[in-house]
């Protein structure tokens, strides 16, 4: 593609609730921009933006999915349009937040069946929370039964505020550009009015003159709404019906030339607060926003220029501090890759190949030293074990983790050092699957099972402990006796192990001996085996013999009086408490207190939102594991939360004697094989 001024650039990302119609919108922008031959559509599998058989086969986008392409408007300038559509489903919320960061302006989607929904308003939160403040809405579907654009409009406008105001309305099935057609009727001409309204009110001169009572120009009122819409103080409502209606996809590229603004209106700033400049001029300064790792072609880093312009060669990670090159610089459209030379401010293209960059670095011109603010991405709310089904599987396993959570930084991996378990954490159980799946398509199969909760043991009360390990062999025979005492580490307290032996029962070179016998007797616990935490220990007595004595007998006597001990002193299971902050339409609010209360939950609080009930709660991990898939089924999926750990409570005692019961039966297995 031919260089064109920035001024001529329009990158926006499109989001929206899933289902209301985002990929139908950018299938039909890339038939009507001549990326595709024909409508692509996601019902019969030929969608462009969702192209991966993953994709098509669960009928949902799951990535992702940028295009560039140049159109000319009707005024014969030619632009150059970068658009990304984005999964609306929240296991998926990673790729919109990539998304967001790497555009100028957003169209979020609004069925005209359903009206604003719960994903339409986590779209207008991205976008608040990373700055993005040029917003519009599209409202989709019109050719459904049922579809009203005009209650679909006060929705947007209840939900989101007056300032919402429609640029296209439909008239008789067909859509109207208020601001293109010259012959009005009345209701369109008041809605005219609105329009002009927030044209003139974005400047001083304009305000006088309108209030004057003298007619603005159309150029006035172009530029009047462009300011609107870039410092967020207005945001346009447009109509189309995607399916086939290429007059009104026309119109709705034809008001995002017009309305949307270009790169620069968006500040990017480095980590220094510094204003990055959209220079085509200036030295590059890019940041990776999506990562893809293909099979056959390897990964493809999706970078988005902030400044300066992007060819084929020398590249520095500013991030990693490392040396990259650029062989190569594609543009996508879905599978399909398309050579570019260069690419300048606002647009969007993929690097092959790089060695150490990951979504979020900073790419830069070698010397430049900027930093761009990391992406700030969601914690994981759901957690499964992997395990390989064969040793084959196993030998690839790793690798096929670590290139997931690489091309996907909500996805995370972790070796549990307590329960010996590999543990996949996501943003929900479709996101988990999918990764599984992902998997397969690599020939490493696994199987996902609910991992076990890593319980910790610890004591209530003082508790007295005694072993003397005696063993006679014939030879130099083992000898060692020891006294414990364990009780409750306080709040505040750092030394657990405490030397209190007066005189020399115990020699001072078999003392470090019994310390790691009780360091060894925290790894597993009398209650159930589970390691043990807050634990004070007080060796204060003791007995040796001269020849017999031995390092090993003293940590084996200090090993079983720890248990001992432990075993009188009350001890407890403790399992790990979650904060978790939940969020969904109030008429749930029933639903979601009682179920919380059958998790052994409590809640802490509840907060309004935009709209929306958060409750503030606390909940055993336990009874949380599978909680993404289940407060989805009870929301219809309007709800979403998210999930800290706080602390470690004790486990009722009903419930501890399950779990007891339950590591005993394991610890005889395993000790008959």
């Amino acid at each position: 593609m031919k260089k064109l001024p920035v001024a001529n650039v329009r990158n926006f990302v499109i989001l929206g609730h899933s289902g209301s119609g985002k990929t139908t919108l950018a299938d039909a922008l890339a038939f009507k921009l001549g990326l595709s031959d024909r409508q692509g559509s996601v019902d019969n599998g030929s969608s462009v933006s969702d192209y991966t058989d993953e994709e098509k086969a669960r009928k949902i986008s799951l990535f992702a999915s940028p295009f560039a392409a140049d159109y000319k408007a009707a005024s014969g300038d030619t632009y150059r349009l970068v658009f990304t559509d984005t999964p609306g489903y929240m296991d998926f919320y990673g790729q919109v937040l990539g998304a967001v960061r790497a555009a100028d302006a957003a169209l979020i989607t609004v069925d005209a069946v359903s009206g604003v929904q719960i994903g339409t308003r986590r779209a207008w939160q991205a976008c608040e929370a990373d700055g993005l403040r040029a917003r519009a809405f599209v409202i989709t579907g019109l050719d459904k039964e049922n579809a009203n654009f005009d209650k679909a409009l006060a929705s947007i406008r209840e939900a989101f505020g007056t300032h919402c105001v429609p640029v296209e309305v439909l008239d008789h099935g067909k859509v109207v550009d208020l601001l293109a057609t010259s012959e009005l009727d009345s209701a369109q001409q008041e809605i005219k009015g609105h329009l002009i309204e927030e044209a003139a009110e974005t400047n001083d001169q304009l305000i006088e003159k309108y209030l004057a009572g003298e007619k603005l120009s159309a150029e006035e009122i172009g530029k009047g709404l462009v300011q609107a819409v870039t410092t967020g103080v207005f945001h346009p409502v447009f109509a189309v019906e995607a399916h086939g209606d290429t007059e009104g996809v026309g119109d709705l590229l034809a008001e995002i030339c017009r309305l949307f603004p270009a790169p620069g209106a968006r500040e990017f700033k480095d980590t220094a607060g510094h204003v990055l400049k959209p220079d085509p001029a200036a030295p590059f300064v890019g940041q990776v926003w999506r990562t893809v790792i293909d099979t056959f072609v390897g990964q493809l880093s999706f970078v988005r220029v902030i400044s300066g312009t992007l060819a084929k060669g020398e590249l520095h990670n500013n991030s990693a501090n490392s040396k990259e090159s650029a062989g190569a610089l594609v543009t996508t459209v879905g599978k399909k890759q398309i050579a570019v030379d260069h690419a300048g401010p606002g647009e969007i293209v993929a690097i092959p190949k790089l060695k150490v960059t990951r979504t979020g670095h900073t790419l830069a011109a070698p010397g430049q030293t900027v930093h761009v603010a990391p992406l700030n991405f969601p914690s994981p709310v759901m957690f499964m074990a992997l395990t390989a089904k064969t040793q084959a599987d196993e030998d690839k396993m790793g690798t096929a983790i670590h290139r997931l959570c690489d091309q996907d930084p909500t996805l995370h991996v972790e070796k549990n050092a307590e329960t010996k378990e590999v543990v996949l954490k996501g943003l929900g159980d479709v996101h988990i699957d999918v990764a599984a799946k992902l998997m397969l398509q690599n020939n490493v199969h696994v199987e996902l099972s609910t991992p076990k909760v890593p319980y910790r043991e610890t004591v209530t009360a003082l508790g007295d402990g005694h072993y003397k390990h005696k063993k006679q062999t014939g030879g130099r025979g083992q000898y060692g006796e020891v006294y414990l005492r364990v009780d409750p580490l306080r709040e505040g307290e750092k030394e657990w192990f405490l030397d209190e032996i007066v005189g020399g029962t115990i020699p001072n070179n078999f003392k470090p001996a019994v310390q790691k016998g009780a360091a060894e007797g925290l790894l597993a616990g009398a209650v159930a085996g589970y390691p043990v935490q807050n634990v004070k220990v007080h060796m204060y007595d003791g007995s040796y013999h001269d020849v017999d004595s031995s390092e090993i007998a003293f940590k084996i006597a200090a090993l079983r009086a720890f248990r001992d001990a432990m075993s009188k002193a009350r001890p407890v299971l403790l399992e790990p408490i979650m904060t978790v902050k939940i969020t969904i339409p109030e008429q749930f609010m029933g639903t979601i207190n009682g179920d919380l209360t059958h998790r052994r939950g409590h809640v802490l609080g509840i907060e309004a939102a935009e709209g929306l009930q958060v409750i503030i709660a606390e909940a055993p991990l336990a009874e949380l594991f599978k909680y993404a898939a289940e407060l989805r089924s009870m929301t219809g999926g309007q709800g979403s939360f998210e999930l800290d750990f706080v602390r470690y409570a004790t486990v009722p005692a009903n419930i501890a004697q399950k779990i007891i019961a339950e590591a005993a039966k394991h610890r005889k297995a395993d000790a008959e094989e």
